[in-house]
């Protein structure tokens, strides 16, 4: 069997050596282990969501329009770090309005504009509904001590205070 990639195992130390593995950039796999660029293995506990400001997105995009051999976008994105999505969403935000549909936008419920009146409305409402329980619980607190004074025996007068 004759095979024209061959590939030599690590022995002594010594780095593997393969032919005929060669990644899309015509790299081959011998040279990235000789090599130290190894990315971090080290995970962050939360990860963080990037963001680009109009300038980055507006110069990747200028970056991609020059692309005009076959590979050169992709050689971009790798390089960058970016999906083919974001630069579809960065195309149809540019056609919207240039730089001001490139700024990132804010992410979460959006703020309510709540005209004063109604936030006073509110406040109003909110201790009406506090008030109420406190009477409903002092009501409850005097009619339990009624009652324990009438199984006590214990005279009250007409605003319900001992005598």
């Amino acid at each position: 069997m004759n095979n024209s990639s061959t590939i030599n195992l690590k022995t002594d130390n010594m780095p593997v050596e393969t032919e005929g593995a060669h990644r899309a950039t015509g790299v081959s796999t011998g040279s990235a282990i000789q090599s130290s660029r190894f990315p971090d293995p080290e995970v962050t506990e939360k990860a963080v969501r990037r963001k680009f400001n109009a300038k980055y997105k507006l110069r990747i995009l200028q970056e991609a329009e020059a692309c005009t051999s076959q590979g050169q976008i992709g050689a971009l994105l790798r390089r960058e770090g970016l999906y083919s999505s974001n630069l579809t969403t960065w195309r149809r935000q540019h056609k919207k309005g240039a730089l001001e549909a490139l700024s990132p936008k804010h992410r979460g419920p959006k703020a309510k504009n709540i005209a004063p009146s109604d936030r006073r409305i509110a406040e109003l409402e909110k201790e009406n509904r506090q008030l109420k329980e406190k009477l409903k619980q002092a009501e409850t607190i005097i009619g339990v001590q009624k009652k324990l004074s009438e199984i006590l025996q214990i005279p009250l007068d007409q605003t319900g205070e001992k005598i």
